[in-house]
């Protein structure tokens, strides 16, 4: 079980309801984790100075004035989805810009939230990635309304199994479960006659404790009255809260009756609530709660408009509470539980049974390890991008293949299967990425829809091979990579293929490349695979944190772009490769490995980066190919990704999505030295570099995904085409040290890059631990392109290295 050492509560100050679940919340806390440290933030507060007397003073005016504008408000957010989530959207942003701060400066393991503007606020941060830590809420409202749910926290406690689907009414691909009441432990079954005895109430008499909160106010001394009129009460306890002028009103109108005992702020309300024999009041939130912890029956009187109906209806639906709209209602009530004892005892039943469902303590203890959960959201236009780019003949998916030693002699296919379903029960609710599906809307962008569990029998296939020829495992590979994930479910894939000896085993991994780029696909799928064997977990190397930019930056930066477009827009189509010509679904592969000392020994020798320097050995490798065939023109047109990912983005939750743009290089592949060509290579790079398209890309890929859906899909598919590049290039980082699947080490990963519409070669690097793995796809009416493309590369990496140790892995 996670220790967190900060949590975060979250709360209100608009009556006492959301501060009195606050205060439960860190009652369980401090018994859970002595040592953990407990803030609070009061929304209000937090949003500016005088929103708190403000939202207080509406609200108050709303219950006791104008309540057909609160329930036409709260109907309006029912009826109206446009309204609920731009009522939402406004004030998530609104607080979540001023909690931000906040938030950074605590640094909480743990987040709960028991007021709704609060929770928006969080689920606005958390839909910007800046809030990675577990997120709760605590709905104490019986009846959860749209602005008290939200898709991007991880769990809303909620009270009754009616509830939870009003939840998901609300929002149906948000996530809860049912909670005992979140109250202070005070607040438990307790004797009548004891309790009684400490407030100076009649022993004997049957007691009905009239309690509207912290406010006091709505329709108490209607209650009142028609308590003191049913047959057989014998003292009524109103508990008037701050509101000193409904006590005076009260006993100047009541006070005759030496059966009324009107009072103010009681700090002891859980004896006052177990002297009770039934507990009146108006809204279904915090003194319902504590009446069903103490064991008391529950009326619900005249109900405030809005959340207050609505929690009283959802009350008497699920047993706990009898429902009284006018005054004869209630004299009704109370009479029958007076007259009849068994009622009151099947009431005073059900209320133990709701709270006998467990322990809040427990409840709060497995918040700290609830798995990250993602809504349905519109897919980023990055993402966005590759959905309106897959075809038939093109779909596009990443992929890699796992390359396993060590692997313990023996395993059966039955063992594997057992270990990655096992993995991906439990790692994958922690992995957005893997546990979303693709929706597509006509004319509307597509969406993400969360699946609350993946099914491991959807995703896992195991293979052995019989033979031991190279072919058989080549071709199953084939097969693999050139077969489109389902979209139907979470587009992900893995195989486990096993070779005729126990040394050749490989897990093959593909999946959709709206899901992520190269980079988020190797950290998913390390996050999900690598053995937890208190190892310290896989680290891709982190780019340089970038501060806040000032004005000169800003207007350098419009500069850079500007550059940039002009750049990209006088380009022109790509020059003549050769190998044009309309995709076809077929692919074929090479690929090579090399040692990852050399290959950085090489980048020192040369003085330059890795990427770069392995960009330089495809360069020479497609000029030997292209000279075979007596046609090498000067240059070709490369795409090379380039991420724009910062440092916040190492996570495995933060690495979803594709974060990268595409530089336009045109790669020298003319008759030159191999070493001349690396310094020419460095040089368009970075000059791609200077001229801003890096920046102008991102730019060009935000003004796109903005288009309607139509438009943008029709728009990639001329962008994203043969007309404007040749081939693309990517090499990506990788991690030092490599980790383990199941005791096998992963000794080499090999990278399998989609293609574009007639764009027949795709080339992938990673630096893996001591290897670093190239793969070429090539689209397979090029024949043998792909493998020939590979072997020149082994040999322009074999030119370019130092004197010592030549050749391939």
């Amino acid at each position: 079980m996670t220790r967190p050492r900060r949590v975060l509560l979250v709360s209100a100050t608009i009556g006492e309801g959301h501060n009195a679940t606050a205060r439960a919340l860190e009652e369980a806390v401090r018994r859970l984790w002595p040592d953990c440290e407990v803030r609070w933030l009061d929304a209000l507060r937090v949003m500016g100075p005088g929103v708190g007397p403000l939202f207080r003073r509406i609200y108050v005016v709303n219950v006791e004035s104008t309540p057909w504008l609160y329930d036409f408000f709260y109907a309006a957010l029912w009826r109206y989805r446009w309204f609920a989530e731009a009522s939402r959207r406004f004030v998530g942003g609104w607080c979540g810009r001023l909690l931000r701060r906040k938030v950074r400066e605590l640094g909480p393991d743990l987040v709960v939230s028991t007021y709704p503007l609060g929770t928006a606020g969080l689920d606005w941060l958390r839909r910007r990635g800046e809030l990675e830590v577990p997120l709760a809420a605590v709905v104490s409202d019986f009846s959860p309304h749209p602005f008290w749910v939200y898709s991007e926290v991880d769990t809303h406690l909620v009270m009754s199994e009616e509830s939870l689907r009003a939840l998901r009414r609300a929002q149906p691909d948000a996530v809860g479960e049912v909670s005992v009441p979140p109250v202070v432990s005070e607040f438990a079954p307790g004797d009548k006659g004891a309790a009684r005895g400490h407030f100076g109430l009649p022993v004997d008499a049957f007691t009905v404790l009239i309690s509207c909160g912290s406010l006091g106010f709505g329709s108490m001394e209607r209650a009142a009255r028609a308590s003191l009129r049913a047959s057989g009460v014998g003292c009524v306890a109103v508990v008037c809260g701050r509101n000193e002028r409904m006590r005076a009103r009260l006993q100047a109108s009541l006070g005759d009756d030496d059966r009324l005992v009107a009072l103010g702020w009681v700090q002891d309300m859980a004896s006052l609530t177990s002297a009770a024999d039934v507990v009146v009041t108006n809204a279904g939130g915090a003194t319902a709660l504590e009446a069903l912890a103490c064991g008391r029956a529950v009326a619900m009187f005249e109900p405030i408009a809005g959340h207050g109906r609505a929690n009283a209806e959802l009350m008497t639906r699920a047993g706990l509470s009898d429902l009284c709209p006018a005054e004869r209602d209630l004299m009704r009530t109370l009479g029958e539980l007076v007259e009849d004892p068994q009622r009151l005892r099947d009431r005073e039943r059900r209320a133990l049974d709701h709270i006998a469902r467990g322990e809040f303590v427990d409840q709060v203890a497995a918040l700290a390890d609830t798995p990250r959960h993602t809504g349905t959201r519109p897919l980023r236009g990055q993402d966005a991008f590759f959905v309106h780019a897959w075809s038939g003949a093109v779909p596009q998916q990443n992929g890699a293949v796992l390359l396993l030693e060590e692997v313990r002699p023996g395993t059966t296919e039955h063992e594997w299967r057992a270990h990655l379903a096992e993995l991906i029960t439990r790692r994958a609710p922690d992995l957005p990425m893997l546990h979303r599906r693709l929706v597509h809307r006509g004319l509307r962008r597509p969406m993400w829809f969360p699946v609350q569990r993946v099914e491991p029998g959807q995703h896992v296939t195991c293979r052995t091979l019989d033979g031991a020829g190279e072919g058989e495992w080549y071709e199953q590979l084939r097969v693999f990579f050139e077969e489109p994930v389902r979209t139907d479910v979470p587009p992900w894939e893995l195989m486990v293929l096993r070779g005729p000896r126990a040394d050749r085993t490989a897990v093959l991994a593909k999946m959709h490349h709206a899901l992520g780029d190269g980079v988020a696909v190797t950290s998913a799928l390390v996050h999900l695979l690598r053995d937890s064997n208190g190892a310290a977990p896989v680290r891709f190397p982190k780019p340089r944190k970038v501060s806040r930019p000032g004005f000169e930056d800003v207007v350098r930066r419009v500069r850079l772009v500007g550059r940039g477009l002009v750049s990209l827009a006088t380009a022109g189509p790509a020059p003549s490769s050769g190998w044009e010509g309309r995709s076809t679904p077929g692919r074929r592969y090479g690929w090579l490995q090399l040692a990852s000392a050399d290959v950085r020994a090489a980048a020192r020798e040369h003085e330059v980066a890795t990427s770069v320097l392995l960009v330089s050995v495809v360069a020479e490798a497609l000029h030997r190919v292209l000279a075979e065939r007596g046609a090498c023109p000067e240059v070709l047109r490369v795409m090379v990704p380039k991420t724009t990912r910062d440092a916040r983005e190492n996570s495995a939750t933060r690495a979803q999505g594709n974060h990268t743009v595409s530089v336009a290089v045109d790669l020298p592949v003319g008759s030159m030295s191999p070493r001349r060509r690396v310094g020419e290579v460095a040089e368009v790079l970075e000059a791609a570099e200077r001229r801003g398209q890096p920046s102008a890309s991102g730019v060009v890929m935000a003004a796109v995904g903005a288009l309607p859906n139509p438009l943008r899909g029709w728009v990639v598919r001329r962008i994203y085409q043969r007309r404007f590049f040749n081939a693309v290039v990517s090499a990506m980082p990788g991690p030092r040290r490599p980790p383990r699947l199941n005791g096998a080490l992963i000794a080499g990963v090999l990278p399998v890059l989609s293609l574009a519409d007639g764009v027949g070669l795709a080339v992938g690097a990673i630096s893996w631990g001591e290897r670093a793995g190239v793969v070429v796809t090539g689209d397979a009416r090029l024949g043998d392109l792909s493998e020939r493309v590979a072997e020149r590369a082994g040999e322009a990496f074999d030119a370019l290295r130092p004197a010592a140790d030549r050749g391939s892995v």
